[in-house]
């Protein structure tokens, strides 16, 4: 397999147009070739016999050795002229072209080690090496083993500065990877090379380093937040049955075998763009922006061993599990130091490159199940963009300050029906009423979901110093009489 795939029409042209290979240079140094001519008749002598034993030489002495010594110190003693029977003799001077030196690199690595199979699962370098390296290794593997010598050849562009061009010393926009280190470090050095489409020329400055710098943080930030929210948590004793989770939650776990997916062919194809983008835009888009956001609330307030918490905790457990395995390729010490971390279910191994690789679960694929989320998410998006306008007009100031009136289609109606509970903590507001009738003056009209109007208004009530919401049972209680209801029962659960 060539990775690009134009990779195979390239070689491919060149082997079909290519003259014979003259693998002799006179060069004042390099291998040699073990060649010996008589001088009494001149007959050349070439036999497996003295190769093998100037290959001993070598081994022992180095290569330099037939440059250095003569004849008679090289050649098994006896040897003879097969012609004439002449025993004096001149050594070759010309040395192998050193592209044979690399081209014969799979036998001299993979064939005298028992730990290494030939041929090799890939060949990596950059797009120069269709002229050199690949193409010499095809040439020696075909001509003596009648076969390629590698499975994959993957090539890559050059390195280059944020402008397109070419590093140099004179120009002074070296980046050198040891500063990168030094400054950034190396976590931030491997995802840059991750980031990067190798297919092209590959940008490297101060800039875009700062800019990964800022989406690694996202990455960390998103696992810290689901550490600190499992401190209480043994998978072993507390995880919820995904049949009975709320079903927020088997959502975002339904969302998480789709990023399995991804990245595990983003992977196997070798796109770790692909799977760098995947995993930061699955942190920041499903997780930070929705998931996480939605769920602090529950987080927070819910009683600590109420299933609805409990239910949120096994969720954020097995997102970091499979998170953390994904990344571990890239983010190797960031991968181990939030396994570290992690919650012990009682036979977690002692490092996270011990564990196998996330693989799709499909019974946790539920399609019907995401069909419905993703049309609340767009109603969701439509709320955000309401909620924004109010703010701009000094109506509300955070989203929990404010009450909305969908005004919906039959259809859609049903469809939030049996979410209208909910649908406060998914928008994050204290409350929520839906109506099918004509909307009233001054509210948002979408333009993305038909039949779709947000009414936005100050939420009736105190504001509950627990949870934020604003409800009209705050002040109610006497003993308690700045929380809601809702935060009321929480607390007396909890023996306050």
């Amino acid at each position: 397999t060539w990775i690009p795939h134009w990779g195979r029409d390239r070689i491919y042209g060149m082997i079909q147009n290519r003259p014979d290979w003259c693998i002799s240079r006179q060069r004042s140094w390099g291998v040699p070739i073990i060649a010996l001519y008589c001088k009494d008749c001149g007959e050349t002598i070439i036999t497996e016999e003295i190769i093998e034993h100037v290959a001993n030489v070598f081994e022992t002495h180095g290569a330099d050795i037939w440059f250095t010594h003569d004849t008679d110190t090289l050649i098994p003693k006896g040897t003879s002229c097969p012609n004439c029977g002449g025993k004096n003799f001149l050594k070759e001077t010309d040395i192998l072209d050193v592209w044979f030196d690399s081209g014969v690199s799979h036998s001299a690595v993979l064939e005298t080690r028992d730990y290494l199979t030939w041929p090799a699962d890939m060949y990596l370098e950059g797009s120069d090496q269709h002229r050199g390296w690949f193409h010499s290794s095809l040439l020696t593997a075909a001509g003596t083993r009648q076969k390629p010598p590698y499975k994959n050849v993957l090539t890559h562009g050059f390195v280059v500065d944020e402008e397109g061009r070419k590093m140099s010393k004179s120009v002074g926009n070296i980046v050198a990877p040891s500063e990168v280190i030094e400054k950034y470090g190396a976590e931030i050095l491997r995802l840059w090379v991750s980031a990067s489409d190798y297919r092209d020329d590959i940008r490297i400055s101060n800039k875009i380093l700062k800019q990964l710098s800022d989406a690694y943080r996202k990455i960390r930030n998103t696992s810290r937040f689901i550490l600190g929210n499992l401190y209480d948590f043994n998978p072993a004793k507390d995880s919820v049955p995904y049949e009975s989770m709320m079903e927020i939650d088997r959502f975002a776990i339904n969302r998480l075998q789709e990023l399995i997916k991804q990245i595990r062919t983003a992977y196997k194809a070798f796109e770790f763009h692909t799977v760098y983008h995947s995993l930061f835009n699955f942190c920041t888009l499903d997780l930070s922006a929705f998931y996480l956001d939605v769920l602090k609330d529950r987080l927070y307030t819910s009683q600590p061993h109420s299933l609805a918490r409990r239910s949120a905790q096994t969720a954020l457990y097995i997102i970091l599990d499979t998170m953390v395995r994904l990344m571990a390729p890239i983010l190797v010490f960031t991968a181990e130091e939030v396994w570290d971390h992690m919650p012990d279910n009682g036979n977690k191994p002692s490092s996270v490159h011990l564990v196998a690789f996330p693989e799709v679960n499909e019974a946790l694929i539920d399609t019907e199940l995401s069909d419905r989320w993703n049309r609340l998410l767009a109603v969701r998006g439509e709320v955000t963009k309401a909620l924004e306008e109010a703010r701009n007009q000094k109506m509300i100031g955070h989203s929990l300050d404010a009450k909305i009136t969908l005004f919906t289609s039959r259809e859609l109606f049903d469809d939030l029906k049996p979410y209208s509970e909910e649908l406060r903590s998914i928008f994050i507001v204290s409350k929520v009423v839906l109506d099918t009738g004509e909307p009233v003056s001054g509210a948002y009209h979408s333009s993305q979901i038909d039949g779709l109007c947000v009414y936005v208004e100050p939420a009736d009530g105190l504001k509950c110093e627990r949870c934020w919401v604003h409800d009209v049972s705050v002040g109610k209680d006497e003993t308690h009489n700045t929380v809601c209801q809702r935060c009321l029962e929480s607390l007396k659960a909890m023996g306050i």
